[in-house]
């Protein structure tokens, strides 16, 4: 309801401020201080005293003076405070709340019509997933999902580069070595067990012996030559590495779960021509330059100060030639392309944009959305030694240490928790601790990834949040059944209207969150919500409240219940039925 609501305090401002002749853009509507008694405030008074000749306060008191409510079924009243216009609610605002947040589906945003494709994660497939990496996938499936409940029609993308360098290398290591004198794996999945020819093959290249560092080099060279020249002998030596290295990485990936709908090879943009036509209009454009030893474009007249290589010397293309390929289609298929990209790679997205804008493509259905890495605090991990910390590492201690908790919690449990039911509560409980704590912070600040701040029930961690969906659960199974009618009038409590408005936010939560492409304001909200929870819980009792309250309590819980799950789906955490 508070997207209705702010809709028509925006329309009475506009109306209102039309009829003063004053300029109806920049409302200045937010929500106000905990202290005042208002759902929505207004600063615009501040804009327009210097128009009406009058200090902000007696603005405030102009602007009120042209306020109609007779229209609106939300808006109740405006009351000035200083320079401030507060705008309060009807009662039908609480009671259509309390029915439409008895849908499940509570939180979801009418469809747009807008197809996008989230790019994400895209990492090389040369080896397990690196923790460091982890925050691509986490902020991508909670981008992506949250374009979902906003609306769109979504398609999850991973581009998978099977034609540079890396991969030649990994698969002229994968045929030139014999695994029995490698190290043993350390895991039992694919992607551990072939980045062993991975490491191998790059340590023989930068160190070994010159003369067979040579020879790898003009294999790799050759396999190179050929996935260019789409030679399919050579694709599908690539590709029996780079599947099945992939295949562990999506199974690493499903554990978050981060899911895909499409898997776009880079090979795809070769063999159906479209990197060799980018090249061919690349050369026409003003800024193509040609030394001896590659095409390039010199974007310094557009403000990226590094040249963009785009073709070798010995005509073969590089990564961000079928790149340009790739964003072309996207941007050709879908009216939005959203790619979640690490820091370092601001200057290939800045050479990107610009390019496609040259090649005069729209780029105005393009978004990039960058963060910053993941960190671990020194000695907070047990890691395998000279391998880093990979993502598997993370998410199994992530579990055990769940796992503590809940065993320890276990003998308070009202019912008896069988050991399956446990290994399901500490899998939610892990997990979702890592995706909330990387979730939550805004992408491009770092993170110090800490294991007692993750997995603290008290603190504002995904613990404190799904535990209001396990007491909901737990107020409802106890009950004889929701009311189909319930009285909201009963709701009349300061909690419990508190606790209606944060009910009330979470369509509009979404719609922002998803306009500014921010997931972390939704992480935001459930702390929000699970407060205003908490306190309804501690002073409202529910199953011993009298008469008709009782049922409009019980109302109250479902609803918290829907919008706290939903919440939390958004950011791709799981609500537990029992903690």
């Amino acid at each position: 309801m508070r997207r209705e609501f702010r809709a028509e305090v925006e329309t009475a401002l506009t109306d209102a401020l039309a009829a003063l002749g004053l300029p109806t853009d920049d409302l200045g509507v937010e929500r106000p201080p905990e202290d005042v008694d208002a759902t929505l405030a207004s600063s615009v008074a501040y804009r327009v005293a210097g128009d009406l000749g009058a200090p902000p306060p007696e603005a405030a008191e102009r602007i009120a003076a042209e306020l109609s409510t007779a229209d609106a079924d939300y808006l109740d009243g405006v009351a000035t405070l200083g320079p401030y216009l507060n705008f309060t609610v009807t009662d039908r605002y609480f009671a259509d709340t309390l029915a439409g947040a008895s849908d499940d589906e509570w939180g979801r945003l009418p469809s747009t019509g807008e197809r996008v494709v989230v790019e994400h994660t895209s990492a090389n497939p040369t080896g397990p997933v690196h923790v460091g990496r982890a925050r691509n996938p986490i902020i991508g499936d909670a981008l992506a999902r949250l374009l979902d409940y906003a609306g769109n029609d979504v398609t999850r993308q991973y581009y998978v580069n099977d034609v540079g360098r890396q991969v030649a290398v990994f698969t002229w290591a994968y045929e030139a070595f014999d695994g029995a004198g490698l190290p043993e794996p350390e895991r039992d999945k694919p992607d551990y067990d072939l980045v062993r020819y991975y490491r191998a093959g790059s340590e023989l290249l930068e160190e070994g012996d010159p003369e067979e560092a040579e020879a790898a080099e003009a294999a790799v060279a050759e396999i190179i030559r050929g996935l260019e020249a789409g030679d399919e002998a050579t694709a599908e030596r690539v590709s029996e590495v780079v599947d099945t290295v992939l295949g562990g990485m999506r199974e690493t990936l499903g554990r978050l779960p981060a899911a895909f709908d499409e898997f776009v090879k880079e090979s795809r943009f070769l063999r159906d021509g479209s990197t060799d036509a980018v090249v061919d209009r690349l050369k026409r454009l003003d800024e193509a330059v040609y030394d001896e030893e590659a095409w390039q474009l010199d974007l310094s007249g557009h403000g990226v100060d590094k040249e963009l290589v785009f073709l070798r010397s010995d005509g073969t293309s590089l990564y961000p030639t079928r790149d340009l390929a790739y964003h072309e289609w996207k941007l050709d298929e879908f009216d939005r392309a959203v790619t979640v990209l690490g820091e370092d790679h601001r200057l290939q997205a800045d050479q990107l944009r610009t390019t496609l804008g040259l090649l005069g493509t729209d780029t105005s259905g393009l978004d990039q959305v960058f963060y910053s890495w993941v960190n671990l605090p020194g000695g907070g991990m047990s890691t395998r030694e000279g391998t880093g910390v990979d993502l598997d590492d993370l998410l199994d201690e992530a579990v055990a240490r769940a796992r503590e908790e809940v065993e320890r919690r276990r003998a308070d449990q009202e019912r008896e928790i069988g050991d399956a039911e446990v290994d399901t509560i500490a899998r939610q409980i892990g997990i979702g601790a890592v995706r909330y704590d990387v979730v939550s912070k805004q992408p491009t600040k770092g993170i110090t990834f800490e294991w007692d701040r993750a997995l603290d029930f008290e603190a504002q961690s995904a613990p404190y949040v799904q535990y209001v969906h396990a007491r909901t659960l737990g107020i409802e199974e106890r009950a004889d059944g929701v009311p189909d009618d319930p009285d909201p009038s009963c709701l009349t409590g300061p909690t419990e209207r508190a606790l209606l408005h944060e009910i009330a936010r979470l369509p509009a939560v979404v719609e922002r969150a998803a306009a500014d492409r921010s997931p972390h304001v939704v992480a935001t909200y459930t702390r929000d919500l699970a407060e205003a929870f908490n306190a309804f819980y501690r002073e409202c009792p529910v199953l011993d409240a009298p008469g008709d309250r009782r049922g409009a309590r019980l109302a109250l819980v479902r609803a918290a219940r829907h919008a706290v799950a939903n919440a939390l789906d958004v950011l791709g955490v799981d609500a537990p039925r029992a903690m």
